[in-house]
C-alpha cells in the first residue's frame, strides 16, 4: 500500500478567487478512481511543538493499493488539470511517499 502525502504552501498574495480556485482544484483530486482513499485538510489546531509543522496551507493524503495505482493517479487527466490550473498558486509543494507495507 502506498501513502502519498502532499503539503502545499500557497502564495501569500492570492486573491479570494485564486484561493477558491485552488480549493476546488484540490477537492477534484478526490474523484480520481485509482486512489482507494483521499483526505484533504488544513493544519490542525494541535499544540505548537518543535516537531510539528503547521506552516503549510493544505495537505492531500492519498492511499493507493499499488505503485501502479499511484502511477495511474499521476497520469490521470484530472491530476494534470489540477497541476496546470494551480501550479502558479503555490510557493512550495512537498511530497512524501510511503510504502506502508515495507516495515513488516
Amino acid at each position: 500500500m502506498i501513502i502519498h502525502t502532499v503539503y502545499f504552501w500557497l502564495k501569500s498574495d492570492l486573491t479570494a478567487e485564486q484561493q477558491e480556485t485552488f480549493r476546488r482544484g484540490i477537492m477534484m483530486l478526490g474523484n480520481i478512481d485509482s486512489a482507494s482513499a483521499v483526505w484533504i485538510g488544513q493544519p490542525a489546531s494541535t499544540e505548537a511543538r518543535a516537531v510539528v509543522d503547521h506552516s503549510y496551507d493544505y495537505a492531500l493524503i492519498c492511499m493507493f493499493q499499488s505503485v501502479a495505482d499511484h502511477d495511474a493517479y499521476q497520469a490521470d487527466p484530472q491530476h494534470q488539470v489540477f497541476i496546470d490550473q494551480c501550479r502558479d498558486l503555490w510557493s512550495k509543494v512537498q511530497v512524501y511517499d510511503c510504502d506502508a507495507g515495507a516495515a513488516g
